[in-house]
């Protein structure tokens, strides 16, 4: 984790980039974060107005620590000792301390978050959270988990997140239309995205018929990049030929700027009007997996070249230290180039890469990650739990 002391002189891109309409959110939270001033510090000096979490994200930092004993993190128990200690005291289960850590975090971070949510009338200032991977493709249990969530971190500016699996379409749907926050997960397909979105409309025609007040309710669509080129390139490279080699890099920022084409045309139709009458706010397109998997590519591609109004970008800190020092942001880059990203996706296309296999394959290994990365913190605190019974006896 880096300490930011630079302060303003070295995040210029930074500032650009929130003047081009994009929030800069954190791609990731610990407790350590928050608790050393990293958080509200990045926040203050590097334009943060938002954090992001899933289940990778609290296994680095919950259940690396107590998997890595020789780690300086693990000495201090990263900041878990005390609470583990009194969990164990208690003899609840793993599930149930995995969630009061974890609701523990979102909860600090979206007090350090809330003015930000306060100045900007709840549009930034969000921490996500996610409902447990497990249940991605059963409805009826993510509808009861991310009422949990919500109640457990009782803050107005947290949003759930919800994958958007088939199962998870409906469950988006009333969850809005019980008037809270969303953050839409795991989106690689345009196909599904048009479907989140039509999921978003019709939770907000819920809460508008219970009389609820729709300018409360924000939600995003977290639309993934990066994996789009990891494995669409990887199809490129093994036919090896001129005409693919010269796709590589390409596909992901076709398939993101066509997935803000789709927002444009839904958020500025008919259904969605009359929704904005009543006081509705847009689903924002969020760009996600935004960090760089492939070295030889600039680490900011995925930033410089999705700039355009009423965005998200969550990144890696990495990847926001690299846009503070040499991002280079132009404005926007995303609207006039629809005819491009067809024109590419139709090249993949033609080579004999299928979109559909290739979007499908990476929802389903996206949740298989997610559920594994899940089970490891389980596994990790259910260690650390056993241990500190025995001492506490």
């Amino acid at each position: 984790m880096i300490t930011v002391t630079e302060a303003t002189a070295t995040a210029e891109a930074l500032q650009r980039l929130s003047d081009a309409g994009v929030s800069i959110w954190l791609d990731d939270l610990s407790r350590r974060r928050i608790t050393s001033g990293n958080l509200a510090e990045l926040v203050a000096n590097r334009h943060v107005v938002g954090v992001t979490t899933n289940p990778s994200i609290f296994q680095a930092a919950i259940g690396s620590v107590w998997g890595s004993p020789r780690s300086s993190e693990a000495e201090s128990g990263g900041g878990y000792e005390e609470q583990l200690a009194d969990l164990a005291v208690r003899g609840v289960t793993v599930d149930e301390a995995v969630r009061m850590m974890t609701t523990a975090d979102v909860r600090a971070a979206a007090d350090v978050l809330r003015p930000v949510h306060d100045a900007t009338g709840g549009l930034d200032g969000r921490v996500s959270i996610e409902v447990d991977p497990r249940l991605a493709h059963r409805t009826a249990a993510t509808v009861a988990e991310a009422r949990q969530l919500a109640w457990l971190v009782d803050r107005p500016n947290v949003m759930i997140k919800i994958p958007a699996t088939r199962a998870g379409l409906p469950a988006i749907t009333e969850v809005v239309g019980l008037g809270i926050s969303v953050n839409v997960t795991l989106i690689f397909s345009l196909e599904r995205y048009r479907e989140v979105m039509d999921a978003y409309l019709a939770g907000l025609e819920r809460a508008r018929a219970a009389g609820l007040d729709l300018s409360r309710i924000h939600s995003v669509a977290s639309f993934f990049v990066s994996r789009v080129d990891s494995e669409i390139d990887k199809r490129l490279t093994l036919l090896g030929t001129d005409e693919a080699l010269a796709l590589k890099g390409r596909a992901a920022l076709a398939n993101a700027r066509l997935a803000y084409e789709a927002y444009e045309g839904v958020f500025d139709g008919e259904r969605w009007g009359a929704l904005a009458a009543a006081g509705a706010n847009r689903q924002r397109p969020l760009w996600a997996s935004t960090g760089v998997k492939d070295p030889s590519y600039k680490d900011t591609l995925y930033v410089d070249e999705l700039v355009a109004p009423g965005t998200v970008n969550t990144m890696p800190e990495a990847t926001l230290n690299a846009t503070a020092d040499h991002g280079d942001i132009t404005g926007d880059t995303v609207t006039g180039g629809y005819d491009r990203a067809r024109a590419d996706l139709a090249a993949v296309e033609r080579l004999g890469i299928s979109y559909d296999e290739v979007v499908q394959q990476l929802e389903d290994e996206g949740v298989a990650k997610f559920e594994a990365a899940w089970q490891d913190l389980l596994d990790a605190v259910t260690k650390s739990l056993d241990s500190k019974g025995v001492d506490a006896e």
